[in-house]
């Protein structure tokens, strides 16, 4: 989560801010220790009921506003408010039963976590999997202190869970603060500053030469490197929009082709797998999907293998290691229309207006230069992930300007499309990056780029649009009153 953070507020934003964040990180991690330490022995100091009545409100509330949410925004909210709210009531059910029901599910949570992370990181082997391994066992150590009843029999259980989670916010704080204190860059998004100033020297000598070359030559340029920029209308400062993107809008778009949607024959339903890894046909042809990015400048991210790759059940284990032996030669695809009249049309599509084009065409130029294809660790959902990173960098600043102060931060951090950008995040970087993923995560992230309003306030604009709309109402009853009665 801290790179995320990182990334949508901008290393600038939060580097004039580290002390406070430094702070605010060593007074949630010593309260986690209390509050943990606290719940080791049976006399708790710890609020629960209060606790407990605040989750259940929080709960309702966020159910009483959930229908104002648009697409996965709505579904979200809803998930947040049925499990505040059975939290809650197993809270106040207390007892031994609604204690244990809870120690079991968030036991279940960290073991079902921990083994998906050491599994996938011995399967993948990414260059950091031996660390993947190490914090996937710290889950299932902390799995087995949920499950057994030592030492308060589950009484404990949810000063355990607060605790844990000030102690790892507060450490994630600490550390976000201690990064940015000494970045002058995002290391996420960073671009090469030599390679950036060698293509800013070759772009402008390209420029001088072709004004004195031929056509041809300038056609063979045009051919090689994209370098038209339609004209993209002027942006307005906002700072909440309503839904999505309009078509006329110019915005950023995901394209992402499903597995099931791009499978030769009709594929074998298997939930999650089709959705997140890949689907099967009925015969047996294994289908991944693609992702690509566009932008209204003309910049076209869609990274395929230059030969199909064979992706038989029986070689597709062996291709799942990210090492170099899996390394094949790779090509971009020129533009959406190009490609979509070669194989289908994308089946979901996700734009972002709040994006930075300076800073995804500098990504662009140094990406470019290696056009390497591997199907776990440089793929074509990966290289949209990096490219969307780098074109959102300090997107939720740039909303507010210079009258944001600690508010974009705020907003940021109590936005739950934060914590589900911040998994996909997190099982990408441990798996691999598909479409599927890729998906969840341009939804998620066109939340926090393009910040939607709170469901309070659509609730209260909805209800002085409906008083309006009834006043007038009225009063053109009562003007054509007089004329009825005539």
């Amino acid at each position: 989560m801290v790179r995320l953070v990182m990334i949508l507020l901008g290393v600038d934003y939060l580097r004039t801010r580290w002390r406070a964040l430094q702070l605010i990180g060593w007074v949630s991690l010593l309260l986690g220790v209390v509050v943990f330490v606290d719940a080791l022995d049976s006399a708790l100091y710890f609020p629960i009921t209060p606790f407990a009545l605040l989750l259940l409100l929080e709960g309702l509330a966020t159910l009483a506003v959930a229908w104002t949410g648009m697409g996965g925004q709505r579904t979200l909210r809803y998930v947040k408010g049925f499990a505040f709210c059975c939290a809650a009531a197993l809270i106040l059910a207390g007892h031994h039963h609604g204690n244990f029901i809870l120690s079991m599910i968030f036991g279940t949570l960290f073991l079902a976590d921990g083994l998906l992370q050491i599994v996938s990181a011995r399967v993948v082997r990414y260059r950091t999997w031996r660390f993947a391994m190490i914090g996937g066992g710290v889950e299932i150590a902390l799995a087995v202190f949920f499950y057994q009843p030592y030492p308060t029999h589950y009484v404990g259980t949810v000063p355990y869970c607060l605790g844990l989670g000030l102690i790892f916010g507060g450490w994630n704080m600490i550390l976000l603060s201690t990064r940015v204190r000494r970045l002058v860059s995002n290391p996420a998004v960073a671009v090469d500053e030599a390679a950036a100033s060698d293509n800013a020297v070759n772009t402008a000598n390209a420029t001088s030469t072709s004004s004195t070359s031929s056509t041809a030559s300038t056609a063979s340029t045009a051919s090689t490197t994209p370098t038209s920029r339609p004209a993209v209308p002027p942006r307005t400062r906002t700072l909440e929009w309503d839904g999505p993107p309009g078509t006329e809008e110019a915005a950023l778009t995901v394209h992402v082709w499903t597995p099931v949607g791009t499978a030769k024959s009709e594929a074998r339903r298997q939930p999650i797998v089709d959705r997140y890894i890949a689907a099967v046909d009925r015969n047996g042809v294994i289908s991944t999907g693609h992702a690509a990015l566009e932008s209204p400048e003309g910049i076209y991210i869609s990274l395929y293998p230059g030969v199909e790759i064979d992706r038989s059940p029986d070689d597709f284990a062996r291709l799942l290691r990210a090492t170099r032996e899996n390394d094949v030669p790779g090509v971009f695809q020129p533009d959406y229309p190009t490609e979509s009249k070669a194989w289908c049309p994308s089946t979901v599509q996700v734009r972002i207006r709040n994006y930075d084009p300076v800073r995804l065409r500098r990504f662009w130029e140094r990406y470019r230069e290696d056009a390497t294809y591997n199907l776990t660790y440089r793929n074509c959902s990966s290289s949209v992930s990096r490219a969307l990173e780098a074109a959102i960098e300090g997107a939720s600043a740039r909303v507010w300007g210079d009258r944001g102060g600690w508010r974009p931060f705020l907003r940021v951090i109590a936005t739950p499309e934060l914590w589900v950008a911040a998994q996909l995040r997190k099982r990408a970087a441990t798996m691999a990056w598909t479409p599927g993923l890729t998906l969840d995560y341009a939804r998620a992230l066109s939340m926090l780029a393009d910040p939607r309003p709170s469901g309070w306030v659509t609730m209260a604009r909805i209800a002085v649009r409906r008083m309006v709309r009834s006043r007038r109402q009225w009063r053109e009853e009562a003007r054509n009153a007089p004329a009825a009665r005539d």
